[in-house]
């Protein structure tokens, strides 16, 4: 009986020989490793934590540890269990070792969100080493643990979600010095992070230095000379971040490096030179550019559909922009709000103010909100046609059913017009309204009431709004 129950309990043999005097430390402290994986692995679940914590009061060493979790290779899953479970219980002082067992463990089985979970505590108990620190760490423990390259690449991004810019460079200029890369899609989020805090120039030295391109200091001009290949999503990321910058000529040559670089656009790549093209009035460009890439056999995407649509709405185009928004439709994409907000500002830009209407009563049945600005082009438009108590009620209804935020010019050009109206009631609730929202009341609205109150022979009124307008640009000045 005794036999088996000390086959049933492997602790007990353990228990034997943490007290047994004539053990020698590397038997007990291997006979210690083999058994408690054998616990883990043999011992039923709902049990085995309890056995553990009973037969280990004092806890484990964070060396005693790595070599179980490193037992535990091939079931990671246990080997996280493990580590929470001596983590919860306080049972093992966890240092940066034991933490980049776990790390490599999970790591080399792909569990990337588990993985991330240990790197990112791995980096706040570390302060003093830094990310670099785990990094070193990562790599002395790799070749034991039998690990993936896949491990640095979740360090990197660690590093960025936590603004570490510079250390999330450092990291991957250090494995560069290893004769080792990131993959091409870490690559691009490090090169998007410091287009995102720097500027798209730092971002494109970036991407020169980590896939090894020389260009003689020319963007566009570039041969690509070692390292791994970038992707369209690489080009793609600096075309983008040129165009937010305003830094439209450099799309172009981003986008004629891609091609020498035999990396085939995307919609993606077309959608931001089409934005381009369209941005700089030259629609009938980028009217090439979306018959290019149709006919090269890449669907449009609601992107590119939207980006297309707005370069036709802004140039007058309203015909041929409603006729993409139907084909998208049949295609089988549903219209965004954004798609709404281009077809209502292009028509109230070509003076049809009714058509726009109808597009936004469309749009507010499919729920879409709409923007400050969609509203604004709205009121001038019913505004110059004299409906003035539309272009109320349209940014009533949108503030009543949004979170809309009116421009202070949309309230101006209203007050405006109420007082052309003689609404001089209407004009100062609205007046009120502006100023509760936190907009000041500026010369042209003053100029409007005195011209309205004038009209109404109310001199009394217009003395004194003068003497405030007199007294607000005497602030100004």
């Amino acid at each position: 009986m005794a036999m088996a129950i000390a086959i049933r309990f492997p602790f007990l043999n353990l228990r034997h020989h943490l007290c047994s005097p004539f053990s020698s430390a590397a038997n007990s402290g291997e006979t210690l490793v083999s058994d408690v994986v054998s616990l883990l692995t043999h011992h039923r679940s709902k049990s085995r934590w309890t056995h553990l914590r009973s037969m280990y009061p004092d806890g484990l060493a964070p060396p005693e540890f790595s070599q179980i979790a490193l037992r535990l290779r091939n079931n990671p899953h246990l080997a996280l269990r493990f580590f929470l479970f001596t983590q919860r219980r306080s049972l093992c002082d966890h240092d940066l070792r034991s933490y980049a067992t776990t790390i490599h463990v999970l790591s080399r089985a792909r569990l990337k969100h588990h993985a991330q979970g240990l790197i990112r505590e791995a980096l706040r108990i570390s302060p003093d080493t830094k990310p670099v620190g785990v990094f070193e760490v990562l790599v002395m423990t790799y070749r034991e643990c039998d690990s993936a390259p896949f491990v640095f690449d979740l360090l990197i991004e660690c590093c960025l979600e936590a603004k570490k810019v510079d250390e999330a460079l450092e990291i991957a200029r250090l494995l560069r010095s290893r004769g080792l890369s990131p993959k091409v899609s870490t690559l691009n989020s490090l090169i998007c992070w410091v287009c995102r805090c720097r500027g798209a120039l730092a971002g494109y030295e970036i991407y020169k230095e980590v896939f090894g391109v020389s260009n003689g200091g020319n963007v566009g001009n570039s041969k690509r000379v070692v390292g791994i290949s970038p992707n369209a999503r690489t080009f793609n990321t600096l075309m983008t971040c040129f165009y937010q910058d305003g830094a439209v000529e450099r799309v172009e040559e981003i986008w004629d490096e891609m091609v020498r670089s035999s990396c085939a656009p995307n919609v993606h790549s077309y959608s931001v030179l089409m934005a381009v093209y369209c941005e700089d009035g030259k629609v009938v460009e980028a009217e090439k550019i979306w018959v290019e890439m149709r006919v090269k056999g890449i669907e449009a995407d609601v992107l590119a559909y939207n980006t297309i649509i707005a370069g036709f709405c802004e140039s007058g185009l309203i015909e041929r922009a409603e006729e993409l928004a139907r084909e998208m439709e049949l295609n089988g994409l549903e219209s965004t709000g954004v798609t709404y907000e281009h077809l209502i500002k292009g028509y109230c830009n070509g003076g049809d103010v009714d058509s726009a209407l109808l597009v936004y009563k469309d749009m507010c049945r499919k729920n879409f909100g709409p923007e400050a600005s969609t509203i604004h082009a709205m009121t001038i438009a019913l505004c110059d046609q004299s409906r003035v108590f539309e272009a109320l009620d349209i940014l009533r209804g949108a503030a009543d059913d949004s979170c809309l935020l009116p421009k202070g010019k949309t309230y101006e050009v209203l007050i405006i017009g109420l007082c052309l109206e003689g609404k001089m009631e209407d004009a100062l609730r609205l007046q009120a309204e502006m100023v509760g929202k936190g907009f000041e009341t500026n010369s042209e609205i003053y100029t409007a009431f005195i011209e309205g109150y004038k009209k109404k022979g109310n001199k009394e009124m217009v003395e004194k709004l003068r003497k405030e307008m007199q007294d607000m640009q005497q602030k100004v000045n």
